[in-house]
């Protein structure tokens, strides 16, 4: 230890650290690639070819030229990927009957059954009282 000064374990941790942030970029490009459905697969494959060939520059080339349509894209899959997530949401509570039914949808329910003869007419006031309460 006394042999490796702490600026020289500095400047290690320094490019470690760069190198990493730039493993994580290329990672973020090549998968921004494959999910922009506005490219071809020509376009894909010159690109893909572009980072692999030349990494660092072809990363930041790419990053300069379609860095800010990379963000749209983000934002656009978040917006989606929350999207789904309410409507399953939605689709999950309707589909559990924990309150996801109006009181109209109640009532109509409760007349059904008075009708049908299921309840007595006290049970549907009972339940109407219930409802609407």
């Amino acid at each position: 230890m006394d042999d490796y000064p702490l600026l020289n374990l500095f400047w290690t941790m320094l490019w470690f650290f760069l190198w990493i942030m730039w493993l994580f970029l290329l990672f973020k490009v090549i998968t921004d690639i494959f999910r922009d459905h506005s490219l071809n697969g020509w376009a894909k494959a010159g690109w893909l070819v572009l980072c692999i060939v030349l990494p660092y520059i072809g990363v930041l080339i790419y990053v300069i030229a379609r860095g800010r349509s990379m963000g749209q894209r983000d934002v656009k899959q978040a917006k989606a990927s929350e999207a789904a997530f309410q409507d399953y949401i939605r689709k999950t509570a309707g589909s559990q009957g924990g309150g996801a039914t109006s009181p109209t949808d109640e009532l109509a329910r409760l007349a059904e059954l008075r009708d049908k003869g299921a309840i007595t007419p006290e049970e549907f006031d009972k339940a109407k009282a219930k409802v609407l309460a």
